[in-house]
């Protein structure tokens, strides 16, 4: 190829090359656009919403595809910020097909197809034997309700809170000691003047790595006659370690009414006619 020709190939590709990445759009950090807040404020933003929403009364559609198997349902639920639940499976054309209970301790999962109760320590793999959340029953309330535990410390010093502010997602993160690991929780506004909504939270461990990650989408405010309304995500997600929310569980709330008291029986299943009671264990917890 003469010399002249191909140096003006070679401009041309260049030149069609600066064209292609000219239309592709660039990913462009946002910048906070207010004063970077204090920990001790998010930390306040967060116990406020967790004083303010303290038990559920729902109905929702979970799918979770955890284990590779896709199951879906509607899930009555009984939620109480301490760790008590009731979960209700309803299938179509055939109505409650699998109960679970647990009062933060002990949990039940009734098999109604099977006529089989099991009963055992609520430890987090009995607790996903219906909606497969495998934490401990105040991880699964708190993600339910919204937002996810502090961890308990008798100062707040022992948390060791800083702020960062994540410039993909335009949220402060608010990233606090939790055991060997972390947690973190990304926190959005607008603007100074706007509400903040907890819009994801995930934990990590010792070396960094993720052990689940939760998202609240979709916020509506919910309330009873009478009482203030809150800002809650219509939509929950789950995953674990570094999977995609797409292999994990999504929760769409259909109905809620909020801060209802119930009755301690709710959460224990007792055994009735013609169903078999096995008493269970905890696996054992494998090692990452």
């Amino acid at each position: 190829m003469p010399l002249a020709l191909r140096a003006r190939r070679e401009i041309g590709l260049t030149l069609l090359a600066l064209a292609f990445l000219a239309g592709c759009p660039r990913h462009v950090r946002i910048e906070r656009p207010y004063a970077p807040p204090r920990a001790a404020d998010l930390l306040q933003v967060l116990r406020a919403q967790q004083t303010a929403v303290k038990t559920m009364n729902a109905r929702a559609r979970a799918t979770s595809w955890l284990g590779g198997d896709r199951i879906r349902a509607t899930v009555l639920m009984l939620v109480e910020r301490p760790g008590r639940l009731r979960l209700e499976a309803e299938v179509s054309l055939q109505g409650t097909v699998a109960v679970l209970v647990t009062d933060g301790a002990r949990f039940g999962f009734l098999d109604v197809q099977h006529s089989q109760l099991q009963r055992g320590p609520a430890c987090p793999a009995n607790v996903a034997s219906l909606i497969r959340i495998p934490l401990a029953p105040g991880d699964v309330a708190a993600i339910l309700l919204g937002d996810a535990r502090l961890p308990e410390v008798a100062d707040d010093a022992a948390l060791d809170a800083r702020v960062e502010w994540d410039g993909d997602v335009a949220a402060d993160v608010l990233d606090v000691r939790a055991g060997a690991g972390r947690l973190r929780y990304f926190l959005k506004r607008a603007d100074a003047q706007a509400a903040i909504k907890l819009v994801a939270v995930t934990a990590r461990d010792g070396a960094d790595r993720p052990i689940w990650r939760a998202a609240f989408e979709d916020f509506v405010d919910v309330g009873n006659a009478g009482s203030p309304r809150v800002s809650l995500p219509a939509t929950v997600r789950y995953a674990e370690g570094a999977g995609s929310f797409d292999d994990g569980v999504e929760i769409k709330f259909k109905e809620r009414t909020l801060n209802e008291v119930q009755a301690a029986a709710a959460f224990v299943l007792q055994p009735a006619a013609g169903i078999t009671t096995i008493d269970v264990g905890c696996p054992p917890v494998v090692a990452p």
